[in-house]
C-alpha cells in the first residue's frame, strides 16, 4: 500500500492506494503541519484498520512536505514535486490523459498535464486567502463554510455592472447577464450576503479566465478545478457561464479536493 499526503498549512489530505486502486479518503485539520500530518496518518490507519506493515511508501507534497524531511516512522517517504502532484491527480479524477489543471486554495497554481509531461504555467493570488479576508474585513464573515452559505442569499445585481446595464444591444455572443466590472455597480444598500456573493463571483471569474487564456492556442481545451475551493457551488456556476462563451470545457470532479494528494501516492 503506498499513502499519498498532501500537507497545507493547518490541513492535510491522505489517500491509500492498493495499486491503482483507492482504499480510502480523510481530510484532517490541526494548528499546525507536523501535529495535521501526524495526525491524519493515524486517523486513517485507524479507520481504515492498516497496520504499520502494509504500508510500503508514504509520498508526501504540499507546502508543509518539508517539515517531513525525516520521514514518518521509519517508513520510506518521498517528497514529490507539488505541481507534479496537482498534474497527476488532476487527469487522474477527471479521467483525462491532456487537460489544464487548475488548483484553487489559498492561492491559485495552473498546469498543463499529459501522460508524458507536466509543465507548471503560473499562477494567482487569487484563492480563498483573498476570499476569507475580504469577506471578514467587510462583510463580518469568518469562516469558508458561512461564506459559502452567505452567498447564496446575494443578488450580483447589487454589487456587479452587467452587461445589460450599459447596453440594451446584444454584444456578440455574450449573454446579457455578463460581467462588464465587478463590484462596477456597487449599490449603498448592498447587503453582506450581496458583497459576499460579489467576492465569491470575482475570485472565480478572475480563475476561470486565467484558465480560459492558458488554453488560447493549443488544442487541449479541457481544464480541471481541483483543490479547497472545487467544491463550491457558485464555482460550477460561473465555469457553466464561461464554457457557454469560450470553447472550454470546465470539470470538477467529485473528489477534486483530494486531487493533489492522489497524484502524489500515484507518482
Amino acid at each position: 500500500m503506498v499513502l499519498g499526503i498532501d500537507v497545507g498549512g493547518s490541513t492535510t489530505k491522505i489517500v491509500g492506494f492498493e495499486k491503482t486502486e483507492c482504499i480510502g479518503m480523510m481530510q484532517v485539520a490541526a494548528d499546525d503541519q507536523i501535529t495535521s500530518a501526524f495526525g491524519a496518518f493515524g486517523k486513517f490507519c485507524a479507520e481504515y484498520n492498516i497496520r504499520m506493515g502494509d504500508i510500503k511508501k508514504i509520498m508526501v507534497t504540499g507546502v508543509g512536505a518539508s517539515y517531513l524531511e525525516k520521514g514518518m516512522y521509519d517508513i520510506p517517504t518521498t517528497r514529490v514535486d507539488e505541481f507534479i502532484a496537482i498534474g497527476i491527480g488532476g487527469l487522474k479524477l477527471a479521467a483525462l490523459s491532456d487537460a489544464f489543471i487548475i488548483s484553487a486554495g489559498t492561492g491559485t497554481a495552473l498546469v498543463k498535464a499529459s501522460k508524458d509531461k507536466i509543465t507548471h504555467l503560473g499562477g494567482s493570488g487569487v484563492g480563498g486567502g483573498m476570499l476569507l479576508n475580504l469577506c471578514e474585513r467587510f462583510a463580518g464573515v469568518h469562516s469558508f463554510a458561512s461564506i459559502t452559505e452567505i452567498a447564496k442569499e446575494g443578488d450580483l445585481s447589487a454589487i456587479d455592472l452587467r452587461l445589460c446595464d450599459i447596453s440594451r444591444e446584444k454584444i456578440g455572443n455574450l449573454p446579457s447577464d455578463t460581467t462588464v466590472s465587478n463590484f462596477g455597480n456597487l449599490r449603498d444598500n448592498a447587503k453582506p450576503a450581496d458583497i459576499v456573493l460579489g467576492f465569491m463571483n470575482m475570485m472565480f471569474e478572475s480563475i476561470g479566465m486565467m484558465a480560459v487564456f492558458a488554453t488560447l492556442g493549443s488544442d487541449v481545451k479541457d481544464v480541471v478545478l481541483i483543490g479547497a475551493l472545487s467544491g463550491t457551488e457558485h464555482a460550477a456556476i460561473v465555469f457553466e457561464n464561461l464554457a457557454k462563451i469560450h470553447p472550454v470545457k470546465f470539470h470538477i470532479p467529485k473528489e477534486a479536493i483530494f486531487a493533489t494528494a492522489v497524484g502524489a501516492a500515484l507518482s
